[in-house]
């Protein structure tokens, strides 16, 4: 997922499956879905679905979870939005926050009146997860470079102590766990970039959401990280990338959003990594996960998602998920 604008343990269990079921080999893992697989990255936008229509399309792609997407694309009355969620059988995973935190303590009145809003209607749902999206360097629709690419060692010691920071006040006042999420075009993208930050954040506050599109996107192996840093590992973003499309998004330098809209990130089962040996390597961790297929395709055409959402579900599941 990827937005300019805002955005557990599992509320219930999953449903049983006979002996005889793949599904029962991923046991641990609960498979969700987000408005970004329909092409959702802003609040209020005309070339978007409406909410309506992702609600009623998730669930009936066979989705028993949903993430919140940018904040304001769903209801943000709680009332409102248990009442939609719940006669189409969903339940919501996580929220999903964006922030700034390598620029310092001068931005945290401002990361945490973004933070706030989306965390309580997150608790108010009866997820206990918050994704975390670090700032772009680049502005993903224009390329124009916001700042530079590689943060200094002051920026780095902002980064984390203001992550933990936002872990212990998330967690004390709404008692949400946050993931934070490897993204393109941001300071935490690359394997290089992410053990550095996974390394200095306090293990008992900061763990991550491994988006496996992203982290290949970037040059990242998803199950080596799963292998090495399995204790870290609190949520999942499945994805995909096109190995044709990446290449040439590197050679030609292009900002996330115009890879997007070249088709960078692909249906599965066609790109890389390979999902199957993902969850394997998560499941041996032996703790619940949540799985959230995000298939970035801003912008798209409405008729898309739908068929792309379906067939990725009974992928899946013919995985064991």
């Amino acid at each position: 997922m990827t937005s300019l604008s805002p955005q557990s343990s599992p509320a219930s269990s999953p449903r049983p499956s006979s002996p005889s079921s793949p599904q029962s080999s991923l046991s641990r893992i609960r498979v969700g879905s987000a408005p970004d697989s329909w092409g959702v990255w802003f609040p209020d936008d005309p070339r978007q679905v409406p909410w309506r229509r992702f609600l009623d399309e998730v669930s009936a792609s066979g989705y028993e979870w949903i993430e919140l997407g940018p904040y304001g694309y769903l209801p943000t009355d709680p009332a409102v939005l248990r009442d939609e969620t719940a006669r189409r059988g969903l339940t919501v995973s996580a929220g999903t926050v964006f922030t700034g935190l390598h620029r310092g303590p001068d931005v945290w009145e401002s990361t945490w009146a973004h933070v706030s809003d989306i965390a309580a209607l997150t608790q108010a749902m009866g997820a206990s997860h918050l994704v975390v999206i670090p700032a772009f360097w680049r502005d993903d629709k224009t390329g124009e470079v916001l700042e530079d690419s590689t943060l200094t060692p002051a920026q780095w010691r902002h980064l984390t102590t203001q992550t933990e920071r936002l872990a212990h006040e998330v967690r004390e006042r709404y008692g949400l766990r946050i993931v934070v999420h490897p993204h393109a075009d941001t300071h935490i993208d690359s394997e290089e970039n992410v053990v550095r930050f996974l390394d200095a954040a306090d293990s008992s506050l900061v763990s991550l959401c491994l988006d496996t599109g992203h982290y290949a996107y970037c040059g990242g192996d998803s199950v080596k990280l799963i292998e090495t840093y399995g204790e870290r590992i609190g949520y999942l973003h499945l994805k995909q990338v096109d190995p044709a499309i990446l290449a040439r998004v590197r050679a030609e330098e292009m900002p996330f959003g115009p890879a997007v809209a070249k088709g960078v990130m692909c249906e599965p089962p066609s790109g890389v990594p390979a999902l199957e040996p993902v969850l394997a390597a998560a499941q041996k961790l032996d703790v619940d996960l949540f799985a959230i297929v995000e298939q970035d395709m801003y912008p798209c055409e409405p008729d898309k998602p739908l068929p792309i959402a379906q067939r990725t579900r009974a992928f899946l599941r013919s995985c064991g998920a």
